[in-house]
């Protein structure tokens, strides 16, 4: 006779609920305990017929956002189009999307996981922009699948979909140096992101490459918005520092700011100060002149994660991946 799962749950010691969510496919136990309870059932004969066959969605999948220092916000044309990459995967498979910001503060942040661990929720898209290897740590323990999101970790052993950021800087820089002539500056995010720390690499290689010295790329830090950056750049040409004939920014919202404060002191763009960008947002079309910038295929990238999260669900037993989207330079007239 086989095993019922009440006298599989008093077997293991383990409450009815969590036995029933590890025989269905549900989110709310650990990987470890889920695999203990299938394998005792198999060893006692558990009627696995009792469980329907059909393929049925359990649970939703959450895109988090972790919020530390306000890069990440949600009403850029870079998140939009993220999230709607995310959003389409995920119905492709099967499942529901939900959005959920979780903020860097050391007192709440466990109460603000275990909110969405005890939720709905059977795996996470978790938005890495902000964060450091440190602050995975709060994820890492979940017996939910995570999918870290546009950032890498050389210290952590997970699922990653991230933009090829030093790949996309370098085709950037090369390209000014051989369209100039000249040594590119670098407009370079004040905020410490991985992804602009992967750019700057791009960036120092394509001027070692070009057979410049790094010591003499002119740097400007910067905010990484279009005020923010407007405001640093009118600051840096009113106590008149050196500038650069050309320049990289970090992302597209540092190069329309740089490029409205330019346009305001009277300097020609691209005559006087050539510029590239770094994202392809919405926007960047738009500009006058229209901005130069590396393309990011945001809406693959995010339909993406949304797949990888679906395989890890669908088969428990995977070797993590990271998958690395590759970019292309767009060349419009800011350059």
């Amino acid at each position: 006779m086989s095993i019922t799962a009440k006298q599989l749950a008093e077997k293991l010691g383990l409450s009815a609920a969590a036995v029933s969510m590890a025989l269905n496919n549900k989110p709310g136990v650990s990987q470890e305990t889920r695999r203990m309870i299938l394998d005792e059932a198999e060893k006692n004969g558990y009627d696995f017929s009792r469980i329907s066959m059909k393929k049925q969605a359990s649970g939703s999948i959450y895109f988090v956002i972790y919020k530390k220092h306000g890069a990440v916000v949600a009403d850029t044309p870079f998140f939009s189009q993220l999230s709607d990459g995310i959003n389409e995967g995920c119905k492709e498979a099967g499942y529901k999307m939900n959005i959920r910001y979780v903020y860097d503060d050391e007192e709440t942040l466990p109460a603000q996981i275990e909110d969405i661990q005890y939720s709905d929720c059977c795996g996470i898209i978790l938005l890495g922009t902000e964060m450091n290897a440190e602050d995975f740590r709060h994820f890492k323990a979940l017996p939910i699948p995570v999918v870290l999101l546009d950032t890498y970790f050389e210290t952590v052993q997970t699922n990653y979909v991230l933009i090829n950021n030093v790949q996309g800087a370098y085709l950037a820089t090369s390209y000014l140096i051989r369209r100039t002539g000249q040594q590119p500056g670098y407009l370079r995010s004040s905020y410490p992101i991985g992804n602009f720390e992967e750019r700057a690499s791009g960036f120092y290689n394509a001027i070692r490459t070009g057979g410049m010295s790094t010591s003499k790329s002119v740097v400007h830090r910067l905010t990484p918005s279009v005020e923010g950056a407007f405001s640093d750049m009118m600051e840096i040409l009113e106590r008149r520092d050196e500038l650069a004939r050309c320049y990289f920014a970090d992302n597209d919202l540092i190069a329309v700011g740089v490029m409205r404060a330019l346009k305001a002191k009277g300097y020609r763009i691209p005559e006087d100060v050539a510029i590239v960008g770094f994202d392809n947002i919405s926007f960047s079309n738009i500009v006058e002149p229209s901005l130069s910038t590396v393309h990011v295929p945001k809406h693959e990238m995010g339909k993406l994660a949304a797949k990888r999260i679906a395989e890890l669900l669908e088969k428990k037993k995977t070797t993590p991946v990271k998958i690395e989207i590759a970019t292309h330079l767009i060349k419009r007239h800011s350059s």
